[in-house]
């Protein structure tokens, strides 16, 4: 069972998580929700642990039951100006800076985070698996995200963007191989091939 918050119910805290950072086309997306301290779901979970169907019948029912909720994106051209990470982190500042209510308290799921706003926050890896906040962030992170890269498939259907979302499959290389780069690949990362470990 996930956790309702971290600090104090009368703290109003914002989860916060990103999609897409692993990806060799499109922008990483990121949201931030805030909600309210009696919310319970028992299906909510890290987005990761859920199919698609749960996925987008859990947007609807965050949306509805969220104080406030913004999802935001930094395209895959920003990403090659900076790095995955520093766009990652852009993303979540930029959904909490959208938000019509204004936190107290920010969770932020993963290791690394930094910020310009006057908000505390507290960084917890595997954040999404753990608190309701963060899960129903992660939740509409991916949805909006695979959103936008089927409507991309549209325009560019050999990389079959629908299926893969532009993670890197194997078919999905392939098609780079076969097709080369479209204007939404990710240009500074390894398109082609899996890095090699030493």
């Amino acid at each position: 069972m996930l956790k309702q918050y971290y600090k104090s119910i009368d703290t109003i805290e914002c989860g916060c998580d990103e999609a897409g950072r692993g990806c060799l086309a499109g922008s990483v997306f990121a949201a931030a929700v805030i909600l309210p301290n009696d919310f319970k779901n028992d299906i909510l979970n890290d987005s990761k642990q859920l199919t698609d169907k749960k996925r987008r019948e859990l947007r609807d029912v965050i949306e509805k039951s969220a104080i406030a909720f913004a999802v935001c994106e930094v395209s895959n051209t920003e990403i090659d100006e900076t790095n995955i990470l520093a766009a990652s982190i852009e993303a979540m500042n930029r959904a909490v800076k959208s938000l019509k209510t204004k936190p107290e308290f920010l969770l932020i799921d993963g290791n690394r985070f930094r910020t310009d706003l006057d908000i505390p926050y507290k960084t917890i890896v595997k954040g999404d698996a753990t608190y309701m906040s963060i899960a129903a962030a992660s939740i509409l992170a991916k949805t909006y995200r695979d959103d936008a890269m089927i409507a991309l498939h549209k325009i560019y259907p050999q990389y079959n963007w629908k299926q893969n979302k532009g993670y890197p499959t194997k078919a999905h290389r392939q098609a780079i191989k076969d097709y080369g780069i479209s204007p939404y690949h990710r240009k500074t990362f390894n398109l082609l091939e899996e890095p090699t470990l030493f």
